[in-house]
Parts: C-alpha cells; structure tokens; sequence
C-alpha cells in the first residue's frame, strides 16, 4: 500500500482527525535548512510538499529550459525530502518541477530522483503532472476571445503564442487530486500553482476549501511568514475549523501580525487568493496566537468561479545579451548623464551600422542611483555622490552583442559633456573586460488567463514505477 493510499484509509477511519503538513522550502534547489528538516520529520507530519518555481526569477529559465538552481543543490535538496519522506512513508508532492515546469525542467528533476532511488535503493510510486499547453490550442482559445491579459499586458496574439520557446499554463487543485488517485507515494508536477501543492490532501480528504487555500498560501514559502522571515521548514496542523502555523527553527515566531502580513503576499487583491477553480476569500480570516511562536488562523471561506481558468506563461527567444559595467563619481557627469547617454546611442548606431542606417539591435542603459530600479518621475532634489551604469545590448549573435558594447564602452569612456575637467575618462570600471557577453535573451510573452470549459484536458497524469 502507497504513502497516498495508507494516509486515505487512516482518514476513512477518522476523519475528525487534525492533518499535518510540513512546508520543507519557499523554492526547492536552494537549501532545505538542517536541523529544522529533521525536526520537521520528528513531529511526524502526513505530508511534506515543496515548490521549485517561480516568475521571480525572470522569463530566461523558462524560454532556455534550464533550471535556475544550481544543479548540484538541486539534487542535495531532492535527495533530502524524498529519502525523509520514503524513510517515514510520507506523501511527498512537488510543484512547478526544475524552476519554470515546463518539459526540459520536469523531466530533468525527474531524472534526478530516478537517480536518487537508485543509489538509495528506494521503490515507490511515482505520479507526473505535465503541464506544457498545446499551442493549437491556445491559438484557438486566442482566436475565439477566450484569452485575456493580466495587469497592464497587450492582448495574447497567435503569432505570440506560436513563437513562445516554452508554453505551460499553472495547474491548479484538481490535477493534484487526480494525482492522488492514482494513490502514489510521491507527485512530480510541472508548473502548477503553489497552493495546489499543500490543498490538494485536505481538499481531497474533506478538509474545507477556502481553509486549505488559506493554509497552503502561507506555507507555500515555507517560515517566510515568520518572524524573523526565513526558509525553514514549517508545520501547519490543519483542523476542519481551521489551522496553526508553526516554525521548524526554535528562531522564528509565527505572529498574528506577520502571518495576517504574509496572507497578502503575492495578491492583487488583498481580500483573494485567486485559483483556477475559484478563490479564497480572506477578508473574514481571524489570526490569534497560541503562544509566542504559533499563531492560529480562521475563518476564510471559498467561492467557486463561474468560469475556469488557467494561467499562461510563455517566453519568447529576443537574441544574444551583452552587458557594460561602469560607474561614475563625477558630479558634472552625473548632472548631465541622460543627455549623455542619448547622444552616445546616436554615435554608437552611426559607427556600428553606418549613417541612417536602422539597427539590428537594442541598446539600453540604467542608471542606478538615478532611476533604475523606479521611474521617478523628477530627478532627486539632491544628486548621489556616485551613480552605477548598466548597459545592456541584445543583438542577433553573441558577436554583434560585443561589438557593440565594446563600442559603447569607448564612446561612454570618452563623449564630451559640458564643463568637463578632464578628457582621460568619464567612467569607472570594477573590472576588466567591463563588457560580458550574458547569454541568450527572453521576455515574457504570454502571462494571461485562458477561459477553460475543462482543466484535466491540459494537464495529463501518469505513473510510474521508480525502483
């Protein structure tokens, strides 16, 4: 009998009893902290999850299908939870496998715990959630006006959907239950929604929706609810009224106050977490503390949507990223860097592509110190001692991205501005080359919402047996 199918039969037998669920990491592959992990074990949890994704880490991973994590910490954090888990026959349940989810990323997680089961001599069952969107399909939902933008994106074009390098849409809840009724030992998903990683056993035993949503928002990110925030492993015990949120490092406090913080935490609206099967309404949610380290939650509730939807995210392949390095103490330079940098890019596209002629690539400088990480709208009342300059250069081949930049670097080093002290250099480097080719470039093409009528028909799960 499977981890899945012994933890259905105890609460068959029982159903009034508490549910226990350790969150091991806020994104596995880089870390999972000792000793908390073995103190998590301790407390004899029924599940362990833990999710590998995120948009966070920019469109790259998800169009080059590599994973963002180091490989070698990667597989450490796999082999910690799946031994533990296998050792205490604990489900075991990943989410947006290998950084981004998409097929290059969950089947490279799944060779590593494949790997892993052989060297530990592990046999179990194994669940797989893919999670790659048919394109065809998607320019279909396109063209029948079932797909709309999120926050201030344009509308979701076919051209944009065909030229995606990788195309996944987020399961949600109901893949992971389909997952667990196939009763394996662990699930493997590509990319998925963090909640659905942790809601999906309670959902599936009986335990109220709105509650497990609650629950698995929170410790999705492991004791970054806490106080002081961190990676932790944590443990929610989970009732039919509701759920208490403990850290697994003696360190950190879950509070009423940082836990009712951290419900807000990657919302629009401050009142909804928002699933493709409905959402969870938290404007009702009561946070008490039990003691100076665990706190209480209540009282969200959940509302079905009227219409299915599933997240797209899709990346779309720019070209070759060069990038110049330079900073400034000058405060003439500094007062007239934005003109400066405007009459350099003119120079630049003169001498790289000839007089008039239209450029075969993009060059953008920021400005840090200035306005590079906010667009303020007026320059600061009083100029920074020092600015740093980040020039950035996408062109065809890696070739064209450091002529380029080597271009700039010399017109930047040297472009006249007025009341000028000296010729020798405008710029600062912090090491040489100060030009770095960066690799291939992506931007994020696809992140809408696509009206479904049917969600298992995205999201295929199959078994295996590992060992």
């Amino acid at each position: 009998m499977s981890a899945v199918a012994r933890l259905r039969a105890r609460f068959a037998a029982n159903p009034d009893q508490p549910l226990k669920l350790i969150g091991a990491t806020g994104q596995l592959g880089y870390g999972v902290p000792e000793p908390a992990f073995t103190t998590a074990l301790a407390r004899k949890p029924d599940m362990i999850g833990a999710d590998m994704g995120s948009t966070d880490i920019g469109p790259t991973f998800l169009g080059s299908g590599q994973m963002a994590t180091a490989g070698e910490q990667t597989r450490r954090d796999l082999e910690k939870l799946l031994v533990g888990a296998r050792a205490h026959d604990i489900p075991l349940i990943i989410g947006s496998a290998g950084s981004a989810g998409a097929a290059a990323h969950l089947d490279a997680t799944l060779a590593m715990i494949r790997d892993i089961a052989v060297e530990h001599g592990l046999s179990f069952k194994l669940a797989i959630i893919r999670s790659d969107m048919d394109r065809d399909s998607v320019s279909a939902a396109v063209d029948a006006g079932r797909v709309r933008g999120m926050g201030v994106l344009p509308d979701l074009t076919v051209e944009e959907v065909q030229a995606s390098s990788n195309l996944v849409g987020q399961a949600g809840t109901e893949a992971f239950i389909r997952a667990l009724e196939t009763e394996p030992d662990v699930i493997i998903a590509g990319r998925a929604c963090d909640t659905g990683i942790y809601a999906c056993i309670p959902e599936w035993l009986g335990f109220p929706t709105g509650l497990t949503i609650h629950m698995a928002k929170i410790v999705e990110c492991a004791s970054l609810c806490c106080l002081p925030g961190g990676r932790d492993p944590i443990l929610a015990v989970l009732d039919k009224q509701g759920f208490v949120l403990e850290s697994m490092n003696p360190a950190r406090a879950a509070t009423p106050m940082s836990v009712a913080a951290h419900s807000l935490y990657e919302q629009a609206d401050p009142h909804r977490i928002t699933e493709p099967e409905g959402a969870a309404l938290v404007d009702t949610a009561t946070y008490s503390a039990v003691d100076d380290r665990r706190t209480r939650v209540e009282g969200a509730r959940w509302e079905p949507a009227e219409q299915l939807t599933i997240k797209l995210e899709g990346a779309r392949y720019l070209g070759e990223r060069a990038v110049l390095l330079a900073g400034s103490a000058d405060p003439r330079f500094i007062q007239n860097v934005k003109t400066l940098l405007e009459e350099v890019k003119g120079v630049v596209q003169d001498l790289v592509c000839g007089a008039g002629v239209a450029p075969d690539y993009d060059l953008t400088f920021r400005t840090y110190g200035l306005d590079a990480v906010f667009p303020w709208p007026e320059p600061p009342i009083t100029p920074p001692r020092e600015i740093f300059i980040l020039g950035e250069v996408i062109a065809p081949t890696t070739d064209r991205a450091l002529a380029v930049t080597k271009s700039t670097k010399q017109y930047l080093l040297h472009h006249g501005f007025p009341g000028r002290l000296s010729t020798s250099g405008n710029i600062a480097f912090p090491f040489t080359p100060p030009e770095l080719a960066a690799g291939p470039a992506y931007r994020f093409n696809a992140y809408h919402l696509m009206e479904m009528d049917d969600l298992a028909a995205h999201f295929p799960v199959t078994t295996e047996q590992v060992g």
